[in-house]
């Protein structure tokens, strides 16, 4: 029988999510997708909840989709920026969040620069935790809507291949996706230039190239990771164009592939970098359904675990 609830009270990886609890949020998801796209796109399910989002690194479409999803269930919200906080002149994490939890949040959303303060957190306070992104550890939630936007375009992933191409070593996205995708089902490759795989990737059971038309001859979806420039601080390849020339992908490179591979990004885009304009715009893209799938993905799991409150 289907789960009617998750199986946490926290979303902090999609390593502690079950099978059941990902086709939940899917169908969740499914439901809100609907709300969103009628007029009238409010619904109360949040009203009395309190949510704080608290942002200690930059980011807009995360942020963004995260308050809107909010708004759109009632909720209220509450919004924290670590640029003008007192983390500026030494406050402890735990100080800030139990300084905002005594205003009576009751969710907290978090991104931050260090693997595992969504966990920390959720050990030590009584707020549920949705984690937005945690250094280069994992980001739940686009790994989520990633594989949502798969399923709606392919169906079932069970035995799809899906190649994750880029900046590897440095992004919790490919991370997230790979636990996600393996758990429904799917084969995973990554494919970048070798600076960029991390050593051992191979023990996650996914597939290692270094060849882009190779890896996209044997995909069914294509997820583009973006360049992370400012997560490093050495030299990965020598110059952004020479990149382009041999790991970018562009129009003429899919025309000339026997398949029609589907496109994704998870954005913000570095266009004529890692993805051309004519490729992200293309018919072959998901690039936007990504974003508002976002939207209901994240209604999903504030709705799922304010249920788990109420018990």
């Amino acid at each position: 029988m289907a789960s009617t609830e998750l199986s946490t009270k926290h979303v902090l990886g999609i390593k502690y999510l079950t099978v059941d609890d990902i086709n939940l949020i899917f169908e969740t998801a499914e439901n809100f997708k609907e709300v969103i796209n009628r007029p009238i796109k409010k619904v109360p399910s949040l009203r009395d909840v309190t949510v704080a989002n608290l942002f200690f690194e930059n980011s807009t479409r995360t942020k963004l989709s995260f308050e809107l999803a909010e708004k759109r269930l009632s909720a209220d919200v509450v919004n924290f920026s670590a640029s003008s906080s007192s983390l500026k002149k030494g406050e402890t994490l735990l100080d800030t969040v139990n300084n905002i939890l005594s205003m009576k949040v009751d969710m907290v959303v978090i991104r931050h620069p260090a693997p595992g303060a969504p966990a920390y957190l959720a050990k030590h306070i009584d707020a549920n935790i949705i984690n937005a992104g945690d250094g280069t550890h994992e980001h739940p939630t686009q790994a989520l809507l990633d594989a949502f936007s798969m399923r709606e375009k392919l169906g079932d992933l069970k035995n799809k291949k899906i190649a994750i191409f880029g900046d590897i070593l440095h992004s919790r996205v490919a991370l997230s996706n790979i636990f996600c995708l393996q758990k429904l089902g799917a084969e995973v490759a990554v494919c970048g230039p070798p600076t960029l795989i991390p050593k051992h990737i191979n023990k996650l059971g996914v597939k290692v190239m270094y060849d882009v038309r190779t890896a996209l001859e044997w995909c069914d979806v294509a997820n583009i990771l973006r360049i992370q420039l400012e997560r490093q601080e050495i030299k990965y390849f020598p110059s952004l164009r020479e990149y382009s020339q041999y790991f970018g992908i562009n129009k003429a490179l899919l025309n000339s592939l026997d398949t029609k591979v589907v496109i994704m990004h998870p954005g913000p885009i570095n266009r004529g970098v890692e993805i051309t304009s004519d490729v992200a715009d293309s018919d072959q893209s998901i690039i936007l359904q990504q974003v508002e799938n976002g939207v209901a993905i994240r209604m999903a799991i504030l709705y799922l675990l304010a249920a788990k409150r109420d018990k």
